[in-house]
């Protein structure tokens, strides 16, 4: 793979943490945006001691004048953008307050419009590149009390079928991941928070949901997004990608 310039969103923790480190350990210039100023700092430290070319952005994407800006600091031209930042929220439609709503879309849904909006410029003058959604198996069957994280997931999907659509002819491809559990710092916070001293209990029975007996790691997505990305992903497009353990495809 060639050195490409690689800009990743929630980049400081979980799974965009192991796509930063993936992308940086195969030599590319990488950027990611966070709202975590500890964490993002500590990573790129943490690169920088290994060699690896890493730029911490700090910011928002819930806010396109500040992902604009954050965007303007990147002096190359963007093979990659990844939108993996996102939140989640566990509730049915009538435990869904307007706030939890609407903090969701503007992360979920608007913070990824806003990132595939700015970048766009910097992709096209590059003559094309790669943008990989974070999307989730949740935008394609329905997850008990998981209503408002299942409708930006949704609204993910859709999307990355509309951009991957309107700019093929532009040399700009468009995919997206759908991962089932995965362990992450997320999961282990929330076990804690609603399960405190079962945490080892709960989290094998959330586990065991997956047909493949466990969970998924951040790494294992960082590689399918690492081949997606690359050249070698460069016939994909306009794809929705399942990576969860059978969840899927042997549960129905």
């Amino acid at each position: 793979m060639n050195v490409q310039t690689v800009l990743i969103t929630g980049g400081a923790s979980g799974i965009g943490l192991a796509m930063v480190r993936k992308f940086a350990a195969e030599g590319n210039h990488v950027f990611f945006i966070d709202t975590n100023h500890l964490e993002g700092t500590k990573l790129q430290f943490e690169a920088h001691e290994k060699g690896h070319q890493v730029k911490f952005l700090e910011g928002s994407i819930a806010s396109f004048a500040e992902v604009e800006q954050l965007i303007h600091q990147i002096p190359e031209k963007i093979h990659v953008l990844i939108n993996n930042a996102g939140i989640s929220h566990i509730g049915k439609v009538e435990t869904t307050s307007e706030d939890d709503f609407d903090r969701l879309f503007q992360v979920n849904v608007k913070g990824m419009f806003n990132c595939i909006k700015a970048a766009l410029p910097k992709l096209k003058e590059n003559g094309g590149g790669s943008i990989l959604n974070m999307c989730s198996v949740a935008a394609t069957i329905g997850i008990p009390d998981r209503f408002a994280y299942s409708m930006t997931k949704g609204a993910a999907l859709s999307m990355t079928l509309s951009v991957a659509r309107d700019y093929v002819q532009d040399g700009i491809r468009c995919n997206c991941l759908s991962p089932g559990r995965v362990h992450t710092p997320f999961v282990d916070g929330f076990l804690a928070k609603n399960y405190p001293g079962q945490e080892k209990e709960m989290y094998d029975k959330l586990a065991a949901t997956q047909p493949i007996g466990r969970m998924g790691t951040p790494e294992e997505i960082a590689e399918l997004a690492y081949f997606i990305s690359s050249e070698a992903g460069s016939f994909i497009t306009g794809a929705n990608f399942n990576i969860d353990g059978g969840f899927m495809g042997l549960k129905m």
